[in-house]
């Protein structure tokens, strides 16, 4: 759950075309917070998904529904 959840925020923010630092501005968390979520290496609580949900301008469900990778891994 935590490399899909950081698969699908990295893609949402590279579609709107922002940085991780652009993000971490929007967003309140820092830079390194956001790279060791789209690492997979963080646990958001679900106040934190809703807000990154927010600065991305996404749901937290796009956030942490299964992609095609996710599939493969299954």
């Amino acid at each position: 759950m935590r490399r899909l959840l950081g698969r699908n925020a990295k893609r949402a923010r590279v579609d709107a075309q922002l940085t991780q630092e652009q993000l971490s501005e929007r967003s309140g968390f820092s830079q390194q917070y956001i790279s060791d979520l789209e690492r997979g290496l963080r646990n958001p609580t679900i106040v934190s998904l809703y807000e990154l949900a927010h600065a991305l301008h996404t749901t937290p469900v796009a956030l942490i529904s299964p992609d095609e990778e996710a599939a493969k891994e299954g």
